[in-house]
């Protein structure tokens, strides 16, 4: 029997905003990154996404805000999105990705249809205030223990490239680890020229080494999912991600930057012999 492979598509629905300092993201306002921003995109827009991920055969589908967390208003657009997405897409699992969380809004999120929550670690906890110093790795240790306590599928991974050492990294897989995440995303970093952090310097051998520990030190993660940055990283051997343990990636466009077609990754995984899964068990 042949690997199945799951596909999520992200879906940028608040772009742009966040106030935060996080030095991986061009989403900061403080950076002044040259991307679109917006408070809250079309639903007539959203729908159209979520219909395309869906027909390219995607499961998941995530919403995605760019703040600190979740405020009464951004709860009530992220429900109101995913009520009107299940009614166009309802083979889609929508997947929301909206910051810190407590447990009684992600308790509203999953009464809307929201079946998982992602919220990514980052780093290590020793090693995050070298990336972030406007709130602490603490609150997203909290968030995912928060998303374990409402019942809601944990998603929860981080970003490789970011200058941090081996030892860090192998913390962080510890720390996630010790939250049992359904799926594990593993972003590289993608530099953009108004952000402070150098550009990744992992190379492809590097990058194939890292997925392959992530796999080992997460043996029991259904998912191990390789997501921002894999056509920068990986380039001509994306198609090496698989034998090095991923079983899942995002198609499309990512939050600020563009993916390659999903067709391509639809092709690249037929010539593999590789299946789309068409359901998943959590």
């Amino acid at each position: 029997m042949s690997q199945k492979i799951f596909l999520c598509s992200i879906c940028n629905i608040n772009s742009g905003t966040c106030k935060e300092d996080c030095k991986f993201c061009s989403q900061s306002v403080r950076y002044k990154a040259d991307i679109e921003r917006y408070k809250q995109k079309p639903l007539e827009q959203i729908t159209q996404e979520a219909l395309a991920a869906q027909n390219n055969g995607a499961l998941g589908f995530c919403l995605v805000t760019a703040d600190k967390g979740l405020n009464d208003k951004t709860l009530e657009f992220v429900c109101n999105v995913a009520k009107e997405v299940q009614k166009v897409a309802p083979k889609l699992r929508l997947i929301a990705c909206n910051g810190t969380a407590t447990k009684e809004q992600l308790l509203e999120l999953k009464s809307a249809g929201i079946k998982a929550y992602n919220h990514n670690l980052e780093t290590s906890e020793t090693f995050y205030p070298q990336i972030c110093t406007t709130h602490p790795w603490s609150e997203r240790y909290e968030t995912c223990q928060n998303v374990n306590e409402a019942g809601l599928v944990l998603i929860s991974g981080g970003i490789f490239g970011l200058g941090e050492s081996q030892e860090d990294r192998i913390s962080m897989l510890k720390s996630l680890a010790s939250l049992n995440p359904t799926s594990v995303p593993i972003n590289f970093y993608h530099h953009n020229p108004a952000l402070e952090l150098q550009p990744n310097s992992l190379t492809t051998d590097e990058a194939l080494t890292l997925i392959s520990l992530t796999r080992k030190m997460l043996p029991d993660a259904d998912r191990i999912m390789v997501a921002g940055g894999r056509e920068l990283m990986f380039g001509s051997r994306q198609n090496e991600i698989f034998d090095a343990g991923a079983n899942s990636i995002v198609i499309g466009n990512y939050l600020t930057t563009s993916g390659r077609d999903m067709h391509k990754d639809l092709e690249m995984l037929s010539e593999l012999g590789l299946e789309v899964a068409t359901s998943v068990k959590s």
